[in-house]
């Protein structure tokens, strides 16, 4: 089980003028951590906690990843307002001790699975060809994979370790001592059947290693409770040592109390119980964290992405089409407002990522503090150099049916002179994600037709015009000819001339700025390419 610190943070160029723009900046990473600053004034801290928590039921998603990049970006602005004078933490905390409860439908060996329903999920064995030796430890440890392949610095912890240990036993013996007062806060929450048999405290059966949902015959003030096993007979036991868990919600209020934790941001499917952990906290004796509710992420349908469903886009699906930065980024642009999380979202998030990253080295301090890329990086400007975006990669895959990297690479260096992948990594990466793109995603809904007759006259004399120009015309000069096209052959929206090429030529509605596509796809190329469009070609590819 993974338990070590990894990553380091990275040093911060902190100056007053800085910490300045931090105390009056409105983006939203620098709101919470001025609200966390005065509660460590508050409460005397010395150190801020910062917590994120998974829940191991099924394979990491995106969501998870957005919670701790975007702790991680609180925690910057933090270091910031702060002057790094105050240590911080961030515990990644996986609740890999419930029981598992259904079996999700998008793993393998479900028969397997089947015969370990309500076992700890690091009881029940690991469905994958892996070495892990559970399903709790293979999920955890394809987290932790991720986290650390982007650098994060945290600490990840299990609630298994953490109640096995015995560091939760002083918080569950307490638990005990306010068992009444706890189950004052639960019970109201719950339905009238359910309120019959319902214990905070779940025993793990001696005998069967379930995780049992049964309510409690006694729980004494030192920390013993009595329960019905499922043999029928009466067993004592201690709450310490992992021989129990406690419900998730009350849970949530004992882990925030044990570890006392200052700031943890959750899904708004978790805000109408915010209040029940909060006060399950207050009665163990310990002031709750600070919270910041997000909205949550929709799959291409509008419906919640969910670890069991399995919809939406995973970690490994959106990193073999775009890099981890834009990815951050789209965690951070409005975390309070519901997106769309699907294959489609990531050209626009890798282009933007690169237009933001541009503009850092020229940047003021405030300028600085509300560029995404700032936070993405936490705090450390990137370099960025991406002379080709990626939207034009995906139009050039496209019009020279590129397979591989060095076809593109033959469009490119002959646009540019001196572009090569050792020149340009960052660029090279792009090349290889958008021909992955292009094949899984651009060219199945790819769907090309014939000109109209006036199309048709305005791309013959498109042609000829393009064929009187030097080849390394510039693309704004490119961009003129097409216009003049456009409105000389009566389109009286311009659009639609421009959507015309894009369907003819490309087969999709949209596309680039077509002086620029054709700079760098090429003047003969593009020539070529609008005699096949007419010609019929296309329609045939």
């Amino acid at each position: 089980m993974p338990n070590a610190s990894t990553g380091a943070l990275a040093p911060l160029t902190i100056t007053p003028a800085l910490v300045e723009a931090g105390r009056k900046l409105k983006a939203w990473p620098f709101e919470e951590a001025r609200k966390l600053v005065k509660r460590l004034e508050q409460t005397g801290k010395k150190e801020a906690l910062f917590e994120t928590g998974y829940g191991p039921s099924g394979l990491p998603h995106i969501g998870t990843f957005g919670e701790v990049a975007r702790t991680t970006m609180v925690r910057t602005a933090f270091r910031v307002l702060t002057e790094d004078k105050i240590p911080t933490r961030m515990i990644c905390f996986s609740d890999d001790m419930d029981g598992m409860r259904k079996i999700p439908g998008n793993v393998p060996n479900q028969d397997m699975l089947a015969e370990h329903l309500n076992k700890p999920l690091t009881r029940v064995p690991n469905p994958f060809d892996s070495e892990h030796p559970s399903f709790a430890h293979h999920n955890n440890a394809k987290l932790c994979e991720f986290l650390d392949s982007f650098g994060f610095e945290y600490e990840f912890a299990s609630a298994t370790d953490y109640y096995t240990s015995g560091k939760f036993d002083d918080m569950l013996v307490k638990a005990c001592e306010k068992y009444q007062d706890i189950m004052d806060v639960m019970l109201p929450t719950l339905g009238e059947e359910r309120r019959a048999t319902y214990s905070p405290i779940l025993p793990i059966s001696p005998t069967t290693g379930n995780v049992l949902y049964v309510p409690m015959k006694e729980v004494t003030a030192d920390g013993m409770v009595t329960f019905e096993d499922e043999d029928g007979s009466d067993v004592t036991i201690s709450v310490k040592g992992g021989n129990v868990k406690l419900q998730w919600k009350p849970d949530f209020g004992m882990r925030w109390a044990a570890l006392d934790v200052d700031f943890e941001m959750f899904g708004k499917d978790h805000q109408i119980n915010s209040n029940v952990y909060d006060k399950i906290c207050r009665i163990l004796g310990v002031r709750p964290p600070d919270h910041y509710v997000y909205e949550l992420f929709l799959d291409d349908k509008g419906e919640k992405i969910s670890k069991t469903k399995g919809n939406g886009i995973s970690i490994d699906e959106w990193l073999s089409y775009a890099s981890p930065e834009s990815l951050s980024l789209f965690m951070y642009q409005k975390p309070r407002t519901a997106k769309r999380l699907y294959f489609d979202v990531i050209p626009k998030a890798v282009d933007e990522y690169f237009t933001f990253a541009s503009k850092i080295a020229e940047a003021d301090e405030v300028a600085l503090l509300q560029n995404p890329a700032w936070h993405i990086h936490g705090g450390v400007a990137p370099v960025a150099d991406m002379p080709i975006s990626f939207s034009m990669l995906l139009n050039l895959v496209s019009a020279s049916n590129a397979e591989d990297r060095e076809t593109l690479w033959g469009f490119i260096s002959s646009y540019a002179e001196g572009l090569t992948p050792e020149t340009h990594p960052k660029l090279d990466e792009l090349v290889g994600y958008a021909i992955r793109y292009f094949a899984d995603f651009v060219k199945p809904t790819k769907k090309f037709r014939a000109p109209t007759d006036q199309e048709r006259a305005a791309m013959e004399d498109l042609a000829i015009r393009l064929g009187k120009l030097p080849a390394d015309s510039a693309a704004d000069i490119l961009q003129t000819e097409v216009f003049s096209v456009g409105k000389e052959h009566g389109f009286e929206n311009l659009r639609e001339w421009f959507q015309a090429l894009y369907q003819v030529l490309l087969g999709q509605d949209q596309g680039p700025r077509f002086g620029s596509f054709i700079q760098l796809y090429g003047v003969e190329a593009t020539i070529k390419l609008i005699a096949k469009g007419l010609a019929g070609d296309l329609l045939n590819d």
